[in-house]
């Protein structure tokens, strides 16, 4: 058997402290989705960027390399999510068969174009979409409900776009989806539990996009599969499927309008540390 040391030695420190950290940050951003009913990645991409730059990662595969390891780590989490809205009856299987083409289609295309950009560009990229997240929990913005008929042809289309800017940000999409079903005569649980289905798709194209993309890549670390850092997914994947529960619990007992103020001031000071770098 061998000792700490020993391990230690064989185990690269700097994969032990990001595993921690890693898990640490699935734990909290688990007890956030739970509590918001919002995706992990809109925290778990902007605290990795943070936590890979600190350990000397190459800057220009730091951010795609965050986002390929965000929409990894969230496969497990919205296969639980999706079981679970399954069995309350909420989930719309038809809506989500007709969204998933385009989701699949766009997810692949835009980690395509997340490879294609510059690291400042896929950075300020994120930056805005937590701008507007932010500004929409802080003002307490809804999504409208409208009598919009829906055709497969535009399900296919918005697909596309909701694919897309997941795949780019690397989120599960819920907060392009929701608004989208919810103005299509759908009431808001149906929409949620439609959005948490149709994240498994993004997920999984988009991490097999981001692994064979970055196969070849010179500039990865270690324990690297494509642009999916290993530590990081095991450690953000295992530990935010206990605590997502807690956050659901604590989402009856917490003011949740002031909760939602707090976290979008938490995505306010995430996006200028992001700009600041």
């Amino acid at each position: 058997m061998m000792d700490m040391v020993e391990i230690m030695n064989v185990v690269d420190i700097t994969v032990v402290e990001i595993f921690l950290a890693s898990v640490l940050l699935g734990m909290v951003t688990g007890v956030l989705a739970g509590l918001f009913g919002i995706g992990g990645g809109l925290v778990i991409v902007p605290v990795l960027v943070i936590l890979f730059s600190a350990h000397g990662f190459s800057a220009d595969v730091v951010m795609i390399m965050a986002v390929a390891s965000s929409l990894a780590a969230i496969i497990l989490t919205a296969i639980s999510s999706v079981t679970a809205h399954h069995r309350l009856g909420s989930l719309l299987w038809a809506k989500v068969f007709s969204l998933t083409p385009g989701i699949m289609i766009g997810a692949a295309a835009g980690a395509v174009l997340a490879k294609q950009i510059s690291a400042d560009t896929l950075r300020l990229i994120l930056v805005a979409f937590l701008l507007y997240v932010g500004v929409q929990m802080a003002l307490q913005i809804k999504p409208k409900e409208g009598n919009a008929k829906q055709s497969k042809v535009l399900d296919a289309l918005v697909g596309v776009v909701i694919g897309l800017v997941s795949a780019i940000v690397g989120i599960g999409g819920g907060t392009l989806t929701v608004p989208y079903v919810v103005h299509g005569r759908h009431l808001m649980r149906q929409a949620v539990a439609v959005a948490s289905a149709c994240g498994l798709p993004i997920a999984v194209v988009g991490t097999v996009s981001y692994v064979l993309l970055g196969w070849h890549d010179a500039r990865l670390p270690e324990w690297s599969l494509g642009y999916v850092y290993l530590p990081a997914f095991l450690g953000v994947s295992v530990s935010s499927i206990f605590t997502a529960p807690i956050g659901a619990k604590l989402a009856h007992k917490l003011p949740a309008a002031t909760l939602k103020r707090y976290f979008s001031l938490l995505l306010f000071i995430m996006a200028a540390k992001l700009l600041w770098h």
